[in-house]
């Protein structure tokens, strides 16, 4: 459900990109308060990168003719918490936009907005956590998985349709372009929901102890350092193997696109999105997931891929941790001038 430029507006693109850069202030500011947030960032860069790994993989939609992925706003949310993983799924979403041209960067703000926030804090938060409600059990994390990424995913897929409308873009009328969107994002999300509910389920019975705010402390032989490697190892695999098998149909977005204006994908030329194409090429040195090259053959184009998906795991952890750490340093200094501030209070008292 990745936008591109040619869907939005400079003013759209800019209001929205607003919207994202406040939610992301938002959740820097609560976990900057959370007490094991430290502890935590290993975590987020490897379940970051295993998301990114998942995105990769379009499954086909059975007779549409279409496919889609995961967003993943609802498993990371499930495990870190809504703030440290919408801030996981803004740097996948920052990753694809600048080094694999997945997404636009004008409308990198509605992307965020659309797949991260929606899912993070409206999927995971109203629907997740209020049918779990602290009562885990398999059979609730699986309802609960379904219901809150096919919520999740509807209001994003809807949220699409008005950025659009609100941009004028007059080969997607609203009426007939809001038919094709929602039912092709049920299907999705209902996949992407069992799914989610399938590797929460996995870490429910194997490592419960890292679900955001689990109450079960049980004591395991295996270290966090095992499981991250665990996670580590898997999205390697499934970036740089099991995404070959990756569908080649349409995704949703761009089928919704093809059946409402008879073609995949549509341009706009003017001096902004012709610019911002320009920095997007020159940034995406790994377009499209592979070799940016002409006369290609099976075999690179293979390599390419593997390359891609293995280069882009790495990326995303090295940015969620390097990003996360910068955050601690902040929690640290904020908390710092805290402490001096109130010894200089106590000396004005005496």
């Amino acid at each position: 459900m990745h936008m591109a430029d040619a869907l939005v507006t400079p003013i759209v693109g800019c209001t929205m990109l607003a919207a994202a850069a406040g939610v992301t202030a938002y959740s820097v500011n609560k976990i900057r308060k959370e007490e094991d947030i430290q502890s935590k960032i290993p975590l987020m860069g490897v379940v970051g990168a295993f998301v990114f790994a998942a995105q990769m993989i379009n499954f086909s939609i059975p007779g549409t003719g279409s496919s889609g992925h995961i967003t993943g706003g609802v498993l990371l949310a499930a495990i870190l918490g809504p703030e440290a993983g919408f801030l996981s799924l803004v740097s996948i979403l920052t990753v694809q936009c600048l080094f694999f041209g997945d997404g636009g960067l004008l409308a990198l703000g509605c992307n965020i907005i659309n797949m991260g926030f929606f899912s993070c804090f409206i999927g995971y938060k109203l629907i997740y956590k209020n049918i779990i409600n602290k009562n885990y059990s398999k059979k609730r994390i699986m309802i609960a998985a379904i219901l809150a990424s096919i919520f999740g995913l509807q209001c994003g897929a809807f949220s699409v349709v008005l950025e659009t409308l609100a941009s004028g873009v007059t080969k997607l009328p609203f009426t007939t372009f809001v038919v094709f969107m929602q039912p092709i994002h049920l299907a999705i999300g209902i996949v992407e929901g069992i799914v989610t509910g399938l590797v929460l389920n996995f870490l429910y019975q194997n490592r419960p102890d890292i679900l955001e705010k689990s109450s079960i402390t049980k004591n395991y032989k295996n270290s966090k350092k095992k499981v991250i490697s665990i996670i580590l190892v898997a999205a390697l695999v499934v970036g740089g193997g099991i995404s070959l098998l990756a569908s080649s149909n349409p995704d949703g977005l761009e089928w919704s696109i093809l059946k409402t204006s008879g073609t995949e994908e549509l341009r706009v030329s003017d001096y902004i999105h012709e610019k911002l194409a320009k920095v997007q090429n020159k940034t995406a040195f790994l377009l499209d997931y592979g070799f940016n090259a002409d006369n290609i053959s099976v075999s690179e184009e293979t390599v390419g891929k593997v390359i891609a998906g293995s280069v882009g795991v790495i990326i995303t952890i090295g940015i969620i941790v390097s990003l996360s750490y910068l955050f601690i340093i902040g929690k640290k200094s904020y908390a710092v001038g805290d402490k001096v501030n109130g010894i200089e209070d106590k000396f004005k008292d005496k």
